[in-house]
């Protein structure tokens, strides 16, 4: 319900709020296209992460399985010394991409680089053991940056959602109330101005013919 005290009936506010009210459709129209665009994005993040934990999934096996080859190989205490040295991860960085005005991260590093001398003195069935577990922990930051992706896209959406709802449910509502008021005021004035005016013109023809009569009798007396 609008407060109708607070609305000036004046034709500038008549303009004014219907300037308003194209801008609050233009908005509504933005925010709708931007959610649409959105949970378009979402549901192509949510596939790729989707595939990207089908992956994961298959090169633990692929993995395991190394590890357990290259024990056999090679012995377990070869195999835990190389798994020490390999413990100590490259620093990760952090960067972010914007989508629809949305942050998503975007992981970088993570990975050791490793010397080829030291790759050709290790056993096959290590380098074997270790390339799959470097897909591993690529695929596992892949995954952790499309959860916190589809996360970010999801409160936006809501908050998109929850933008849209109120103009289009509260604001415009309010301002096309407001509009319907400012035009029956301003009809109402038209009117009564209208009226004045022929009460007017009445009034002084009224007095036009009095005076002429008066004008007349005056004219017959002498």
């Amino acid at each position: 319900m609008v407060l109708t005290s607070n609305i000036r009936p004046t034709r500038l506010e008549y303009i004014r709020t219907k300037r308003r009210i194209l801008i609050a459709k233009k908005g509504l129209k933005l925010l709708k296209l931007k959610r649409q665009a959105l949970i378009l994005e979402f549901f192509n993040t949510s596939k790729t992460a989707s595939a990207l934990r089908g992956s994961l999934q298959s090169e633990l096996i692929k993995g395991y399985e190394t590890i357990r080859m290259a024990e056999m190989l090679a012995g377990s205490m070869r195999l835990e010394n190389e798994a020490m040295k390999l413990s100590q991860m490259a620093n990760l960085e952090v960067m972010s991409k914007s989508i629809m005005g949305v942050n998503i991260p975007k992981i970088v590093g993570g990975q050791r680089e490793l010397l080829a001398e030291h790759l050709l003195e290790l056993p096959t069935s290590i380098n074997e053991s270790i390339r799959v577990f470097q897909r591993i922990h690529t695929i596992v930051l892949e995954i952790a940056e499309k959860e916190t992706a589809l996360r970010k896209l999801l409160y936006e959406i809501e908050r998109t959602k929850r933008k849209s709802n109120a103009i289009e449910n509260i604001f415009i509502p309010k301002l096309l109330s407001a509009l319907k008021f400012i035009t029956f005021r301003l009809d109402e004035m038209e009117r009564d101005t209208f009226i004045m005016l022929k009460t007017v013109k009445r009034k002084m023809g009224e007095r036009q013919e009095m005076i002429s009569k008066e004008a007349e009798v005056e004219i017959n007396a002498e």
